[in-house]
């Protein structure tokens, strides 16, 4: 029987849901697409990848394309398998599996 304490909390938020479920389909996605899948400010995104960034769920790529600069994120494999094993855990909870 799963609790629900064994659910991640870097997951609770809808936002990081969201950023982890676009990176868990996509290799690299930029700023701009991340904010427009996912309907939300440019702080309210940076703040939630800046937290996923700091427990090594994602990794940020910072650079410039001509003069503009381009943030870009993509899923680090500890952040691929934290993403899977929330997910298991919610459908157990759920009682899907």
């Amino acid at each position: 029987m799963i609790k629900i304490n064994q659910l991640n909390k870097e997951f609770e938020s809808r936002v990081r849901l969201g950023i982890m479920s676009i990176l868990m389909v996509n290799d690299w996605v930029d700023f701009s697409e991340m904010k427009n899948l996912l309907e939300v400010t440019d702080g309210n995104l940076a703040s939630h990848s800046n937290a996923l960034e700091k427990v090594e769920y994602i990794e940020v790529k910072k650079e410039f394309v001509g003069k503009k600069p381009k943030t870009s994120y993509r899923v680090t494999q500890i952040g691929r398998l934290a993403f899977t094993q929330h997910l298991n855990a919610l459908e157990k909870l759920l009682g899907h599996k």
